[in-house]
């Protein structure tokens, strides 16, 4: 397919195989395509709840619209947030989240020339506090980000836009080298946190959540590709967008002997 990894990389985050439909004689408690995204959906319960410590009525901003970001939405909705704005700067992805979770949405700005992406970032920031109503106390400030994205200047971000005593919580993994305002983080007392996939307890809250209706995971699976049709699969997801302009959010590749119109 290619020998460039992050591609590879980027492909299995984004696309799902299916061996096999489950007979209706199988014990499960959930439809088989919910199967096979209760592992991204565990990512974001681990980002979200058991990391980030969301709770009813606080607010989140996440910078990225792929699926572990939708999922981190979708987990903070199922949570009683009060507030769900997604960043990104792709503008089909966040028509995406608005209508599936997201409350708000954030375009940001483009870089401008000979800019630096500390100094974009502030400004960048300093524009969605303005846009969005936005303050660092108080009912208007955000209680948790997340960073979906892995790209710096998202983190870079995240840092202005937390609220004092914050949480920000690193998803994305892009460059692992980046700058940070460690001015920030001291000042407003920002708690840092890594997330590495899921932990303890993810996996049963992430079934839970969807089990009980207060997750949908089906409109995320936006295209469906024959075993056959599987290279055709990961190029669409890595363009982003399959031959017909579509917008691929969850490509599912189905196993040699299942058809893609199964389910």
């Amino acid at each position: 397919m290619s020998d460039n990894p992050s591609f590879v990389l980027r492909a299995i985050e984004d696309v799902a195989y299916e061996q096999r439909p489950i007979p209706e004689n199988e014990p499960h408690v959930l439809a088989h395509v919910d199967y096979l995204q209760i592992e991204p959906l565990s990512v974001g319960v681990h980002s979200v709840a058991n990391l980030g410590g969301l709770r009813a009525n606080q607010s989140i901003v996440v910078f990225g619209c792929g699926p572990v970001g939708l999922l981190c939405m979708a987990v903070a909705k199922a949570l009683g947030a009060a507030r769900v704005i997604a960043v990104d700067i792709n503008p089909a992805r966040l028509e995406f989240a608005k209508g599936y979770v997201a409350t708000d949405t954030y375009l940001p700005p483009s870089l401008g020339e000979g800019e630096s992406r500390p100094t974009y970032s502030r400004r960048n920031a300093e524009k969605m506090k303005k846009d969005l109503g936005i303050e660092d106390r108080g009912s208007k400030s955000i209680d948790l980000v997340i960073d979906a994205s892995g790209a710096e200047v998202s983190i870079q971000t995240a840092f202005y836009i937390a609220k004092s005593g914050g949480v920000v919580v690193q998803v994305g993994m892009g460059n692992p080298n980046v700058t940070v305002d460690i001015g920030q983080l001291m000042t407003k007392e920002l708690n840092y946190k890594g997330s590495f996939r899921y932990g303890p307890g993810s996996y049963p809250l992430a079934i839970a959540l969807v089990a009980q209706g207060k997750i949908n995971l089906k409109p995320l699976v936006t295209h469906r590709y024959a075993f056959k049709d599987a290279i055709t699969a990961f190029h669409a997801t890595r363009v982003g967008k399959s031959e017909d302009g579509k917008g691929v959010i969850k490509a599912i590749i189905s196993g040699p002997d299942v058809s893609p119109d199964a389910y």
